[in-house]
């Protein structure tokens, strides 16, 4: 195998394949990149048996093959290339020469004829998003992804698409996270409504390499598979198997206490209060709700903070105490001018809502403090 490309070309699909290469790897050969060289060009492939991403780049082909070549040893060569033109070549030993300007290095390889192949998929479901929406909506929900596997579906995110909008939904037993995407999704005549826990791994990654562009990417999927396409890359990921948590019936119908207020006061004031309850040894923020304010407070053995916004109160007044970390993630993933707060009691879950309309929703769970 032999081809000329360009370095950077080459350094920016490998930035986006060895995503997938885990710290553990199963295999040997999944420590490594798989390269492709045919009539159409390069392709990268890596794996961790779960996940795998694929670039595919433009080259100049001088003989096609394949071959496998350690994925990050590799690619920290290639970054550290003078750039312009580099031509690699195999060997018989599957060892590749590499050249590029004054730069002249080798690196051993493996046959490729042992790496894993991207499955097939079975009869799936296709559906176009939009590509910036998309990583928007990740990034505000996958702070509510749970980290502890004894609950595994947990460690996913619930995707739901029907033919008007799509959802997606994280909970990990303290808080809840809804991002909705209002647009039109051409389903199959026989399916309403497409459901795929997605692991919270692979949205990360997913998150991280789809451009912020206003074109769509192409997801698939069946019933234990998903493929996202876009660009010049495919990601395929194996889906949790199980069924998520009905959410819906976490969500209170009615509330006795519902609170306006400015997001970037409430924001600024959380966070300052934030800065004393670290130093406690609970993070606790307390809040206490009144006729046109709030008063949030944190104390510590360092000192103590007391920060007052403006703010509009229908119904009853309310105190209420919070882990501040799980606070300020809820206002840190919420970009509106103002927010809208709902209660039933300071032991009962808060509600955070757009005022109008229902383009997200927080759940977080209160600290018992009060009696």
């Amino acid at each position: 195998m032999q081809f000329a490309m360009n370095v950077q070309d080459l350094l920016d699909g490998l930035n986006i394949v060895t995503r997938a290469i885990s710290s553990r790897p199963a295999k040997q050969i999944l420590e490594g990149v798989l390269i492709e060289a045919d009539d159409t060009g390069v392709t990268l492939t890596c794996s961790d048996g779960n996940l795998t991403i694929q670039s595919f780049l433009t080259a100049d082909i001088a003989e096609k093959g394949r071959v496998v070549l350690p994925g990050r040893l590799f690619t920290e060569l290639v970054r550290k290339l003078p750039g312009g033109t580099m031509t690699i070549k195999i060997g018989d030993n599957f060892s590749a020469a590499i050249k590029c300007s004054s730069s002249k290095s080798s690196i051993s390889g493996m046959n490729a004829v042992d790496y894993p192949e991207m499955p097939d998929m079975n009869a799936p479901t296709e559906i176009q998003i939009q590509q910036n929406r998309f990583k928007e909506m990740i990034s505000r929900v996958v702070f509510s992804i749970a980290t502890d596997e004894t609950r595994q579906i947990l460690t996913g995110c619930l995707l739901e698409v029907d033919p008007q909008e799509a959802r997606m939904v994280a909970l990990d037993g303290y808080r809840l996270a809804l991002q909705k995407l209002y647009q039109p999704f051409n389903l199959p005549q026989d399916k309403q409504l497409l459901k795929a826990v997605i692991p919270g791994r692979v949205l990360n990654e997913l998150s991280k390499i789809l451009p912020d562009e206003e074109t769509f990417a192409t997801l698939s999927f069946d019933k234990s598979h998903m493929e996202a396409r876009f660009g010049n890359t495919k990601m395929s990921a194996v889906l949790l198997a199980g069924e998520y948590i009905d959410y819906k019936k976490i969500l209170p119908s009615t509330y006795k206490t519902e609170v306006k207020c400015s997001r970037t006061e409430l924001a600024d004031a959380i966070d300052r209060a934030s800065l004393m309850a670290r130093e406690g040894k609970n993070n606790l923020i307390r809040m206490s709700f009144h006729q046109d304010k709030v008063v949030i407070t944190s104390n510590a053995e360092m000192g103590d903070v007391m920060e007052e916004v403006d703010c509009a109160l229908i119904g009853e007044p309310l105190e209420i105490a919070f882990n501040a970390k799980y606070l300020t993630d809820v206002i840190r993933n919420i970009n509106n001018d103002e927010l809208c707060m709902k209660f039933n009691s300071n032991i009962s879950p808060c509600i955070f809502t757009p005022v109008q309309g229902d383009s997200f929703l927080y759940l977080i769970l209160p600290v018992r403090v009060f009696q």
